[in-house]
Protein backbone atom coordinates (compact mmCIF):
# COMPACT_ATOMS: atom_id res chain seq x y z
CA UNK A 1 0.00 0.00 0.00
CA UNK A 2 1.25 3.48 -0.84
CA UNK A 3 0.74 5.88 2.06
CA UNK A 4 -0.01 9.55 1.59
CA UNK A 5 2.96 10.46 3.78
CA UNK A 6 5.95 8.64 5.25
CA UNK A 7 7.35 10.31 8.38
CA UNK A 8 10.91 9.28 9.22
CA UNK A 9 11.33 9.97 12.93
CA UNK A 10 8.72 9.69 15.65
CA UNK A 11 9.96 12.18 18.21
CA UNK A 12 8.38 15.57 18.90
CA UNK A 13 8.62 17.06 15.40
CA UNK A 14 7.52 13.88 13.65
CA UNK A 15 4.62 13.38 16.06
CA UNK A 16 3.47 16.95 15.57
CA UNK A 17 3.63 16.63 11.78
CA UNK A 18 1.70 13.39 11.96
CA UNK A 19 -1.06 14.95 14.02
CA UNK A 20 -1.79 17.62 11.42
CA UNK A 21 -1.91 15.00 8.66
CA UNK A 22 -4.03 12.61 10.69
CA UNK A 23 -6.57 15.33 11.33
CA UNK A 24 -6.71 15.84 7.57
CA UNK A 25 -7.60 12.12 7.29
CA UNK A 26 -4.44 11.30 5.36
CA UNK A 27 -2.83 7.84 5.48
CA UNK A 28 0.37 8.26 7.45
CA UNK A 29 3.15 5.84 8.35
CA UNK A 30 5.60 6.87 11.08
CA UNK A 31 8.90 4.98 11.11
CA UNK A 32 10.91 5.38 14.30
CA UNK A 33 13.80 3.75 16.18
CA UNK A 34 12.87 5.25 19.56
CA UNK A 35 16.16 7.12 20.10
CA UNK A 36 15.18 10.68 20.99
CA UNK A 37 17.95 13.26 21.26
CA UNK A 38 16.92 14.27 24.80
CA UNK A 39 16.57 10.72 26.14
CA UNK A 40 19.46 11.40 28.54
CA UNK A 41 17.65 14.24 30.34
CA UNK A 42 15.58 13.57 33.44
CA UNK A 43 13.09 16.36 32.76
CA UNK A 44 12.06 18.69 29.95
CA UNK A 45 11.37 22.39 30.45
CA UNK A 46 10.06 25.39 28.55
CA UNK A 47 7.19 23.63 26.75
CA UNK A 48 3.76 24.92 27.78
CA UNK A 49 1.62 22.45 29.79
CA UNK A 50 4.55 19.98 29.98
CA UNK A 51 7.12 21.94 31.99
CA UNK A 52 8.98 19.50 34.25
CA UNK A 53 7.64 16.34 32.58
CA UNK A 54 10.02 13.59 31.58
CA UNK A 55 10.91 13.50 27.88
CA UNK A 56 9.67 9.92 27.65
CA UNK A 57 6.28 10.83 29.13
CA UNK A 58 5.79 13.71 26.68
CA UNK A 59 6.62 11.48 23.72
CA UNK A 60 4.47 8.60 25.00
CA UNK A 61 1.42 10.80 25.55
CA UNK A 62 1.85 12.41 22.12
CA UNK A 63 2.16 9.02 20.44
CA UNK A 64 -0.92 7.68 22.24
CA UNK A 65 -2.96 10.68 21.08
CA UNK A 66 -1.69 10.36 17.50
CA UNK A 67 -2.51 6.65 17.33
CA UNK A 68 -6.15 7.39 18.17
CA UNK A 69 -6.50 8.43 14.52
CA UNK A 70 -7.44 5.46 12.33
CA UNK A 71 -5.36 6.55 9.33
CA UNK A 72 -2.05 6.45 11.22
CA UNK A 73 0.29 3.45 11.40
CA UNK A 74 3.45 3.17 13.50
CA UNK A 75 6.44 1.06 12.55
CA UNK A 76 9.21 0.53 15.09
CA UNK A 77 12.04 -0.03 12.66
CA UNK A 78 15.26 1.39 11.28
CA UNK A 79 15.02 2.94 7.83
CA UNK A 80 18.22 2.61 5.82
CA UNK A 81 17.63 4.26 2.46
CA UNK A 82 15.22 6.77 0.88
CA UNK A 83 14.75 7.09 -2.86
CA UNK A 84 12.57 9.17 -5.13
CA UNK A 85 10.25 7.38 -7.55
CA UNK A 86 8.15 8.77 -10.39
CA UNK A 87 5.04 9.05 -8.22
CA UNK A 88 6.50 9.40 -4.75
CA UNK A 89 9.15 7.86 -2.51
CA UNK A 90 10.24 4.46 -1.31
CA UNK A 91 12.09 3.74 1.91
CA UNK A 92 14.10 0.60 2.61
CA UNK A 93 14.09 -0.89 6.11
CA UNK A 94 16.80 -2.78 7.99
CA UNK A 95 14.30 -5.61 8.41
CA UNK A 96 11.12 -5.91 6.41
CA UNK A 97 9.83 -4.92 2.98
CA UNK A 98 10.15 -1.47 1.42
CA UNK A 99 7.42 1.09 2.12
CA UNK A 100 6.19 3.80 -0.23
CA UNK A 101 4.54 7.19 0.13
CA UNK A 102 3.49 10.16 -1.97
CA UNK A 103 5.31 12.59 0.33
CA UNK A 104 8.19 12.32 2.77
CA UNK A 105 8.75 14.16 6.06
CA UNK A 106 12.26 13.99 7.53
CA UNK A 107 12.12 14.35 11.32
CA UNK A 108 15.11 12.24 12.29
CA UNK A 109 16.76 14.77 14.59
CA UNK A 110 20.47 15.16 15.25
CA UNK A 111 23.16 13.41 17.24
CA UNK A 112 25.30 15.35 19.71
CA UNK A 113 29.05 14.75 19.37
CA UNK A 114 30.27 15.46 22.90
CA UNK A 115 33.61 16.95 23.92
CA UNK A 116 36.10 14.24 24.79
CA UNK A 117 36.50 14.64 28.52
CA UNK A 118 36.48 11.88 31.12
CA UNK A 119 33.21 11.88 33.07
CA UNK A 120 31.32 14.17 30.73
CA UNK A 121 29.29 11.61 28.76
CA UNK A 122 28.12 9.94 32.01
CA UNK A 123 26.70 13.27 33.18
CA UNK A 124 25.18 14.42 29.87
CA UNK A 125 21.59 15.51 30.43
CA UNK A 126 21.92 15.11 34.19
CA UNK A 127 24.46 17.72 35.32
CA UNK A 128 26.08 18.60 31.97
CA UNK A 129 23.88 20.48 29.48
CA UNK A 130 23.90 22.62 26.36
CA UNK A 131 20.75 24.77 26.81
CA UNK A 132 20.37 27.16 29.77
CA UNK A 133 16.69 27.76 28.98
CA UNK A 134 16.06 24.03 29.33
CA UNK A 135 18.10 23.35 32.48
CA UNK A 136 19.51 26.55 33.99
CA UNK A 137 16.64 27.36 36.36
CA UNK A 138 16.83 23.99 38.12
CA UNK A 139 20.41 24.71 39.24
CA UNK A 140 18.81 27.13 41.72
CA UNK A 141 21.46 29.85 41.26
CA UNK A 142 24.23 27.44 42.20
CA UNK A 143 27.75 27.39 40.80
CA UNK A 144 27.77 27.01 37.02
CA UNK A 145 30.66 26.06 34.77
CA UNK A 146 31.03 26.63 31.04
CA UNK A 147 33.45 24.32 29.26
CA UNK A 148 34.86 26.01 26.17
CA UNK A 149 35.00 24.03 22.94
CA UNK A 150 35.48 26.97 20.52
CA UNK A 151 35.08 30.75 20.40
CA UNK A 152 31.31 30.08 20.22
CA UNK A 153 31.46 29.18 23.91
CA UNK A 154 31.80 32.91 24.68
CA UNK A 155 28.08 33.20 24.01
CA UNK A 156 27.27 30.61 26.67
CA UNK A 157 29.66 32.18 29.17
CA UNK A 158 28.01 35.58 28.77
CA UNK A 159 24.50 34.10 29.09
CA UNK A 160 24.88 31.83 32.10
CA UNK A 161 25.35 34.45 34.85
CA UNK A 162 21.59 35.06 34.69
CA UNK A 163 21.22 31.55 36.17
CA UNK A 164 24.07 31.56 38.69
CA UNK A 165 27.71 32.53 39.38
CA UNK A 166 29.66 31.36 36.35
CA UNK A 167 33.18 30.07 35.78
CA UNK A 168 34.43 29.90 32.20
CA UNK A 169 36.86 27.00 31.68
CA UNK A 170 38.87 27.91 28.58
CA UNK A 171 40.55 24.48 28.53
CA UNK A 172 42.88 25.49 25.70
CA UNK A 173 39.96 25.79 23.26
CA UNK A 174 40.53 29.49 22.62
CA UNK A 175 41.88 32.62 24.29
CA UNK A 176 39.58 35.65 24.76
CA UNK A 177 40.96 38.93 23.50
CA UNK A 178 41.01 42.14 25.54
CA UNK A 179 37.48 43.19 24.58
CA UNK A 180 36.10 39.75 25.30
CA UNK A 181 37.76 39.68 28.71
CA UNK A 182 36.12 43.00 29.49
CA UNK A 183 32.74 41.62 28.44
CA UNK A 184 33.22 38.64 30.75
CA UNK A 185 34.27 40.90 33.60
CA UNK A 186 31.16 43.05 33.18
CA UNK A 187 29.08 39.87 33.56
CA UNK A 188 31.13 38.84 36.63
CA UNK A 189 32.34 35.67 34.92
CA UNK A 190 35.39 34.01 36.47
CA UNK A 191 37.86 32.95 33.78
CA UNK A 192 39.84 29.76 34.38
CA UNK A 193 42.81 29.41 32.02
CA UNK A 194 43.96 25.95 33.12
CA UNK A 195 43.34 22.59 31.47
CA UNK A 196 40.46 20.41 32.68
CA UNK A 197 41.45 16.82 33.44
CA UNK A 198 38.07 15.22 34.17
CA UNK A 199 34.66 15.62 35.79
CA UNK A 200 34.02 13.98 39.13
CA UNK A 201 31.55 13.88 42.01
CA UNK A 202 27.78 13.53 42.14
CA UNK A 203 27.24 16.63 40.02
CA UNK A 204 29.96 18.18 37.91
CA UNK A 205 33.07 18.80 40.00
CA UNK A 206 35.78 20.01 37.63
CA UNK A 207 39.15 18.40 38.30
CA UNK A 208 41.98 20.46 36.81
CA UNK A 209 45.21 18.99 35.48
CA UNK A 210 47.11 20.77 38.28
CA UNK A 211 45.05 18.87 40.87
CA UNK A 212 42.61 21.59 41.88
CA UNK A 213 38.95 20.60 42.24
CA UNK A 214 36.33 23.25 41.47
CA UNK A 215 32.84 22.06 42.54
CA UNK A 216 30.05 22.96 40.08
CA UNK A 217 26.33 22.38 40.43
CA UNK A 218 26.10 22.15 36.65
CA UNK A 219 28.28 22.46 33.58
CA UNK A 220 27.30 23.78 30.14
CA UNK A 221 29.11 23.14 26.90
CA UNK A 222 28.46 23.27 23.17
CA UNK A 223 28.37 20.09 21.13
CA UNK A 224 28.88 19.42 17.47
CA UNK A 225 25.68 18.12 15.90
CA UNK A 226 25.23 15.81 12.92
CA UNK A 227 21.94 14.95 11.24
CA UNK A 228 21.05 11.48 12.50
CA UNK A 229 20.21 9.92 9.15
CA UNK A 230 21.58 9.94 5.58
CA UNK A 231 18.19 10.37 3.90
CA UNK A 232 18.46 14.07 3.04
CA UNK A 233 21.81 13.47 1.36
CA UNK A 234 20.51 10.38 -0.45
CA UNK A 235 17.63 12.44 -1.86
CA UNK A 236 19.85 15.37 -2.84
CA UNK A 237 18.51 17.91 -0.34
CA UNK A 238 20.62 21.02 0.23
CA UNK A 239 22.14 21.78 3.63
CA UNK A 240 23.10 24.95 5.46
CA UNK A 241 25.99 25.41 7.88
CA UNK A 242 24.97 26.41 11.39
CA UNK A 243 27.04 27.31 14.45
CA UNK A 244 26.95 23.71 15.70
CA UNK A 245 26.86 21.78 12.44
CA UNK A 246 25.05 21.27 9.14
CA UNK A 247 21.25 21.14 9.00
CA UNK A 248 18.74 20.50 6.22
CA UNK A 249 17.77 23.63 4.31
CA UNK A 250 14.05 24.39 4.31
CA UNK A 251 11.83 27.32 3.39
CA UNK A 252 9.30 28.97 5.71
CA UNK A 253 6.87 26.09 5.08
CA UNK A 254 9.52 23.47 5.96
CA UNK A 255 9.87 22.30 2.34
CA UNK A 256 13.35 21.12 1.42
CA UNK A 257 15.01 21.81 -1.93
CA UNK A 258 13.65 18.48 -3.22
CA UNK A 259 10.00 18.55 -4.28
CA UNK A 260 7.76 16.46 -2.06
CA UNK A 261 10.26 16.27 0.80
CA UNK A 262 9.70 18.27 3.99
CA UNK A 263 11.96 18.44 7.05
CA UNK A 264 11.35 19.58 10.61
CA UNK A 265 12.81 19.57 14.09
CA UNK A 266 16.47 19.68 15.08
CA UNK A 267 17.59 18.21 11.74
CA UNK A 268 16.19 21.25 9.93
CA UNK A 269 17.18 24.18 12.12
CA UNK A 270 20.45 25.55 13.55
CA UNK A 271 19.35 25.08 17.17
CA UNK A 272 16.35 23.42 18.74
CA UNK A 273 14.15 22.52 21.69
CA UNK A 274 11.02 20.46 22.30
CA UNK A 275 8.79 23.51 21.84
CA UNK A 276 10.50 24.57 18.60
CA UNK A 277 10.37 21.01 17.26
CA UNK A 278 6.63 20.77 17.91
CA UNK A 279 6.05 24.06 16.11
CA UNK A 280 8.25 22.97 13.22
CA UNK A 281 6.38 19.70 12.95
CA UNK A 282 2.99 21.40 12.89
CA UNK A 283 4.11 23.59 10.01
CA UNK A 284 5.63 20.66 8.13
CA UNK A 285 2.50 18.56 8.55
CA UNK A 286 0.19 21.30 7.34
CA UNK A 287 2.49 22.16 4.42
CA UNK A 288 2.75 18.52 3.40
CA UNK A 289 -1.04 18.28 3.36
CA UNK A 290 -1.26 21.41 1.23
CA UNK A 291 1.18 19.88 -1.25
CA UNK A 292 -0.98 16.77 -1.53
CA UNK A 293 -3.96 18.96 -2.36
CA UNK A 294 -2.46 21.58 -4.63
CA UNK A 295 0.92 20.56 -6.09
Amino acid sequence: MTHDVLILGGSYAGLSAGLQLARARRKVLVIDTGLRRNRFARTSHGFLTQDGSTPADIAAEARAQLMEYRTVEWLQAEATHAERMQDGFKVALRQGPEVTGKRLVLATGVTDVLPELEGLADRWGKSVFHCPYCHGYELDEGSIGVLATSPLSMHQALMLPDWGPTTFFLNGAFEPDHDQLQQLARRNVTVEHGIVHRLDGERADVVMRDGRVLPMDGLFTTTRTVVSSPFAEQLGCAFDDGPLGRYIRTDSMKATTVAGVFACGDAARPTGSVALSVGDGAMAGAATHRSLMFD
